[in-house]
């Protein structure tokens, strides 16, 4: 029988999430954390605040996940007033925390902290690409024995810097690089990404060691989908309407479909974005056929994911991309670019076309269409689904290391 592992998972882009619709990384580092508490092994909460450092234990880090479920989340206390303009959920969050925790301290006294109550050995995991700093490697390499992992999700920031906003570039590659100094296993989402971190810590001193582990996919709970202007053959787009995701060259597809009765609508599911003025002026002037739809609850998107004719998914870049795999999951027909990752983890279930080819994806898309109404007449086949990758498998490769 082996001995426990104490663990200790960096919760900080939850926290500062609270309050928002969580994101494909968000949902990353909430998997950890509940797996971890389903774990008997020892396991505690490290959050980075406005303020200090905070440290939970198990039972600190059930409430948190619960308030995150719920969204409750209490009153702000004393510390606020220091930070009158950040977001009000955020510290209210952080108000909670500091409740909660077992522990918490200044910034310059995290190493101290962590030894009054950690073991020999403890194993940090940083899986939300937030607050692998210096500061915190510094406060892990003061107890004796530590490993510490990081999950790299892409290595976008660098690859496609136009896609960014201006500072973040440098500050990945920071990230990146304290990855490589530091880290003893990197967890990488694809054998992409995988390649893609060797690739830039290629000139580095150090090489860490690297695991590839797809990250899991639930399989959407679907609600009841809203009611809208739509045809009854629609196509989603999902995402974050961002330069990156290529909204752009659906646009012009739809641009070129105008006139014909036949032709499917366009769902674009998702928040607006950053640096893509060109493509919401587009949208603001309410192009024929499609439909903007933000800040629609999860169930909802998926309802309207189950129900349409294909999902949409031109993005120019992804470390994993989580839309593609859901929508095939749910038994949705997929056309997307012809990106590694897809190849990698979805093979020949998908339609690829290459986003340079606006002729190929207008093609492609009267295809599905047809096949969509064909099946609605109970004339077609039905599209074959999709076993998508566990959180089990994900688990069993990383948790066996780390």
């Amino acid at each position: 029988m082996t001995d426990p592992v104490t663990r200790l998972l960096d919760l900080t882009r939850l926290t500062r999430r609270a309050g928002r619709v969580l994101t494909g990384v968000d949902r990353v580092e909430y998997a950890y954390l509940d797996e971890l508490l389903a774990r008997a092994d020892p396991v505690f909460g490290l959050v980075r605040s406005a303020f200090g450092f905070i440290l939970l234990d198990r039972v600190a880090m059930a409430d948190f996940r619960n308030r995150l479920e719920r969204g409750h989340w209490g009153k702000r206390d004393w510390f606020a007033r220091f930070k009158p303009g950040m977001d009000q959920t955020r510290l209210r969050a952080e108000a909670d925390l500091r409740r909660m925790c077992l522990d918490r301290c200044h910034p310059g006294r995290l190493g101290r902290m962590l030894a009054r109550h950690l073991p020999d050995g403890v194993h940090y995991l940083n899986v939300g690409h937030s607050n692998f700093s210096d500061r915190v490697i510094a406060g892990l390499r003061g107890i004796r024995g530590v490993r510490i992992a990081v999950l790299v999700h892409d290595t976008i920031p660098l690859d496609y810097p136009e896609f960014q906003r201006p500072k973040v570039p440098a500050r990945f590659g920071g990230f990146l690089r304290r990855v490589g100094r530091a880290a003893d296993l990197v967890i990488c989402n694809s054998v992409q990404t995988r390649d893609d971190v060797l690739r830039h810590l290629a000139e580095e001193e150090r090489q860490p060691e690297c695991v590839v582990a797809h990250l899991g996919v639930t399989v959407p709970e679907v609600g009841t989908a809203p009611n809208g202007p739509w045809n009854r053959s629609y196509f989603v787009a999902l995402g974050t309407i961002e330069p990156r995701k290529n909204h752009a060259l659906l646009l012009d597809v739809w641009d070129g479909f105008a006139g014909d009765p036949d032709a499917p609508d366009l769902l674009i599911l998702g928040n607006r974005g950053w640096r893509n003025e060109a493509v919401l002026d587009r949208l603001d002037t309410a192009p024929p056929g499609v439909h903007e739809l933000g800040g629609l609850p999860d169930d909802q998107v998926f309802a309207l994911l189950q129900g349409a004719a294909g999902l949409l998914f031109p993005s120019l870049a992804e470390g994993y991309g989580l839309p593609p795999l859901e929508a095939a999951a749910l038994g949705v027909p997929v056309l997307c670019n012809t990106l590694p990752i897809y190849q990698e983890v979805l093979g020949e279930l998908v339609v690829y076309a290459d986003a340079a080819d606006r002729y190929l994806w207008a093609t492609k898309i009267k295809e599905l269409a047809e096949a969509d109404r064909a099946r609605q007449d109970g004339t077609g086949r039905a599209v074959p689904r999709f076993d998508p990758p566990s959180w089990g498998d994900h688990f069993n490769t990383v948790l066996n290391l780390i």
